[in-house]
């Protein structure tokens, strides 16, 4: 029996977002790379096949979309950021003041984790998923995938990096949490969680459940 978070029911994944995201498929470069800023001494941008070469892995976990439904048991293939971090520590030398990170996609959207929730050992910059390589809908040619946070964290297609000392709030603005982790739902800056989810829960009921949400698989 799989025992899901606080408030969410299982489903199909989907592709969410923001009406001005949701519906956004970027061209994909032939040679993608991803440009590292912010609180660094020597911006650089890395070839994405030179960030995964940090070390692959594969790793089985569920989606949490803020809106109360979950993806379960989604097989994702990519690199851990905590690989990626120590690969551009040497490279592009952080401060040592930063406590944020900003991922930012080929659509413009962007989001923030905590650094140290960035460096937890299940987020990934994943290019794969189900054994196949990313395609459009899930973000190709690289996506975070941080399970223990909101979809809205993890942010498709990315292209940036920034290192930052101050939170950003991102493109969901203040309908995002600085955290967004699912066990303390943590679905907003605003209001407790469990009033979210029933709010949610009513825009899903007459098929508006996609006008906030600003990520999914």
């Amino acid at each position: 029996m799989v025992v899901l978070p606080p408030g969410q029911w299982p489903a199909e994944r989907r592709r969410f977002g923001l009406p001005e995201f949701a519906r956004v498929r970027p061209e994909v470069p032939a040679r993608p790379v991803v440009t590292v800023t912010g609180v660094v001494r020597r911006p650089v941008q890395f070839d994405v096949t030179e960030l995964l070469g940090a070390g692959l892995q594969v790793q089985t976990s569920d989606l949490h979309c803020v809106t109360t439904w979950s993806a379960l048991r989604l097989e994702w293939g990519g690199v851990p950021f905590r690989h990626v971090h120590e690969l551009l520590a040497r490279r592009v030398r952080p401060h040592p003041d930063c406590r944020w990170v900003t991922f930012a996609g080929l659509d413009g959207y962007r989001s923030c984790l905590a650094i140290e929730d960035a460096l937890a050992d299940d987020v990934l910059l994943a290019d794969s998923l189900a054994g196949q390589p990313l395609d459009e809908d899930a973000g190709a040619p690289l996506r975070l995938v941080a399970p223990a946070h909101y979809g809205y964290k993890s942010v498709r297609h990315v292209c940036a990096i920034e290192y930052r000392t101050a939170y950003d709030k991102g493109s969901a603005g203040w309908k995002a949490h600085r955290r967004g982790r699912v066990e303390l739902e943590e679905r907003s800056a605003w209001l407790p969680g469990r009033i979210w989810r029933s709010l949610w829960r009513r825009f899903a009921d007459v098929g508006n459940s996609a006008v906030l949400e600003v990520d999914a698989a």
